[in-house]
């Protein structure tokens, strides 16, 4: 059904607003850690080593943080599947905040020794745990409030938002870096993350606001959610927790790859000063904000299995001519090539995986199942890329087989989507008919 009365407009309006704003703050928040570890981290807590190996070790902290959202994803999906959407959006949007403000709080190496990266972990774990559910979360409360042909579009907007939050912080940060070095490394660094108080005040007072949607106020009064959603995916839904992991890896990796590794590639071994790399993100976040809904709009039309793979074969295409703009040593040819990487050729994938992974699972473990599948790419893709990239740099003294590891994670997931096919489902994701009791996977639209 794809009609909807006033109210569910309203629903949709205002659950839109929220995964945006929320997704914008908390994005925000744990996109920036990288950024300070790619410039400031390793010697503000690793002093004692070279720059390539402080900044390695402090990848190796962001890391972690990224490696333990697969756990987030679990525990906080569960809450997600159980007690509610807005609940769980609630929670890991709180999380996050103070996670982040308590960053900009730490004291160095110089001043605490061997505690500050200690505490800079702990925090950083926090953060991780928060945002292996935000995603889910968000992408699902939109999805179901969605009409079918157009959650493409609306799903999307999620994406939107981890953009959004992406270019803010580095746009913060790339004014910080103006100031005078001492000043940099003494106080300017905190200055974005003591702003993150601000923005989740602002986000938690909307997310208050939204109502959960029909298909989860259904089976809640009805008393059917799963008990441990994540043990029933695992046991009747292997494929899909395969299928749509795989699927992640090409997403999740360019994105790290470019907005993490680039940025130490530009000042480290390229020698160019760091406010570059930091201005190129923010260039190729402000390109994205236009790129997201307009290729959501497109997977409406044509599918979003087959834009999906359109857009990994891109950035396979496109994984030498990155690094050989970047290697003109030319500020426009480092922004060039982060555009149309981050801005352009991935963003396929970043506006259709919500509609994608949504689509895998029925409305009882559908939040589980969507973090557990983007998250158990994470790791992978996502936190360890910055440091495979940065140790492959350092074995060839070449860009070459960070290149071809680009390549390598963007083939896996061609083969995963079209392995898995195409899954969208006709049936309105708004109430809980679209359950399939867990096993059946949901009957897909034809191919266009």
């Amino acid at each position: 059904m794809d009609e909807q009365t006033p109210k569910q407009k309203a629903d949709l309006r205002r659950s839109t607003i929220a995964s945006v704003v929320g997704s914008t703050i908390e994005w925000y928040d744990f996109s920036l850690f990288g950024t300070a570890a790619a410039l400031v981290f390793g010697a503000l807590f690793f002093p004692g080593e070279d720059p390539l190996t402080g900044v390695l070790l402090a990848f190796v902290i962001n890391a972690i943080g990224v490696f333990v959202r697969p756990v987030g994803g679990v525990v906080f999906g569960t809450i997600g599947d159980r007690m509610g959407r807005r609940a769980l959006l609630t929670i890991t949007l709180v999380m996050m905040g103070i996670a982040t403000t308590a960053i900009g709080l730490l004291p160095t190496y110089e001043q605490v020794g061997i505690l500050a990266p200690i505490l800079l972990l702990t925090l950083r774990v926090i953060q991780g745990l928060g945002a292996g559910a935000e995603y889910g979360g968000s992408v699902t409360l939109v999805a179901e409030h969605a009409p079918a042909k157009r959650r493409g579009f609306f799903t999307s907007l999620t994406m939107f938002g981890v953009a959004a939050g992406t270019m803010l912080g580095a746009g913060i940060f790339s004014l910080v870096t103006l100031l005078p070095e001492d000043q940099l490394m003494s106080w300017g660094w905190r200055i974005p993350f003591l702003i993150s108080a601000v923005g989740v005040a602002l986000g938690v007072w909307i997310r208050l606001k939204v109502s959960e949607p029909e298909s989860f106020r259904e089976i809640k009064e009805s008393g059917r959610q799963v008990k441990q959603p994540i043990i029933q995916i695992a046991r009747r839904q292997p494929r899909s927790l395969v299928v749509g992991a795989c699927a992640m890896l090409a997403e999740n990796g360019t994105s790290y790859l470019t907005k993490t590794f680039t940025i130490t590639y530009v000042a480290v071994f390229l020698s160019m000063s760091k406010d570059i790399g930091l201005t190129g993100v923010l260039l190729a976040s402000a390109v994205s904000l236009v790129t997201l809904p307009l290729f959501g709009l497109l997977g409406d039309r044509i599918g979003v299995s087959k834009l999906y793979i359109g857009s990994a074969a891109a950035v396979a295409l496109f994984a030498f001519p990155f690094f050989w703009l970047l290697n003109t040593g030319a500020t426009w040819g480092v922004w060039l090539a982060l555009i149309l990487m981050y801005g352009v050729f991935m963003r396929g994938m970043s506006a259709t995986m919500g509609a994608y992974l949504s689509s895998l699972y029925g409305p009882r473990v559908r939040v589980t199942g969507v973090t557990t599948s983007k998250e158990l790419a994470s790791p992978i893709a996502g936190g360890l890329s910055p440091i495979v990239a940065t140790a492959l740099l350092g074995w060839a003294d070449s860009y070459w087989p960070v290149a071809l590891y680009l390549i390598l994670m963007a083939v896996v997931s061609v083969i995963a989507v079209l392995v898995g096919g195409s899954k969208i489902p006709p049936e309105d994701m708004s109430t809980a008919e679209g359950d399939h009791d867990l096993d059946e996977p949901m009957t897909p639209v034809p191919t266009r």
